[in-house]
């Protein structure tokens, strides 16, 4: 049985790109990366928390003003961070380039255990930049100039005929799911 924000953070992925998946040629694929992170600083009035990540990396993440937890989190305190991105490749010829973002944000009720999910699709049309075809990674520039590089699902049909100029639309979604970790003590040094 999958832990509850699992269970939460796969039905946001499979619920959000909706719109994707109305249009004919589109696909999802998803991958799941999981680690424990400890929290390093807290600066409740600019909302943002500092973590240590499992290889002693730090980033900062800016906490949106739907969680009402926040004064729960102290320095020291473990999370359970899982990221997920979905790629959703509609394979749309035509049209003008443009990037539009929609954001959806879930957390734990007031007074509940810290945590909470947040899930942000993007959809851009623009013009094909590159193509791996055998790599399946194909590379958009967007309205802005702005190229992003996207996988490319197997199952993704007439990816083979795309070429690089072909205006096309892809979206796809990233997910962030945090949950409080149980505390683990560590055990005392023995004295010799």
């Amino acid at each position: 049985m999958r832990p509850p924000m699992k269970r939460t953070i796969l039905a946001a992925l499979l619920l959000v790109p909706v719109l994707v998946l109305a249009q004919p040629k589109g696909t999802i694929v998803a991958e799941q990366l999981e680690a424990v992170v400890t929290i390093t600083k807290v600066d409740a009035k600019a909302r943002t928390v500092t973590m240590r990540g499992p290889r002693g990396n730090l980033a900062t993440l800016h906490v949106p003003p739907e969680a009402q937890n926040l004064d729960r989190v102290k320095p020291g305190d473990r999370f359970r961070m899982t990221y997920a991105e979905a790629v959703a490749v509609a394979i749309t010829r035509g049209g003008q380039p443009h990037a539009a973002v929609a954001e959806t944000v879930e957390v734990a009720p007031k007074g509940g255990n810290p945590g909470g999910i947040k899930v942000r699709t993007h959809t851009i049309s623009g013009v094909v930049d590159a193509i791996d075809y055998k790599g399946r990674y194909i590379s958009v520039r967007g309205p802005k100039g702005n190229a992003v590089a996207l996988p490319v699902a197997s199952d993704v049909k007439d990816f083979e005929q795309l070429a690089v100029g072909d205006k096309i639309s892809i979206a796809y979604s990233q997910a962030l799911a945090f949950q409080m970790a149980p505390q683990e003590k560590k055990p005392a040094a023995k004295k010799k």
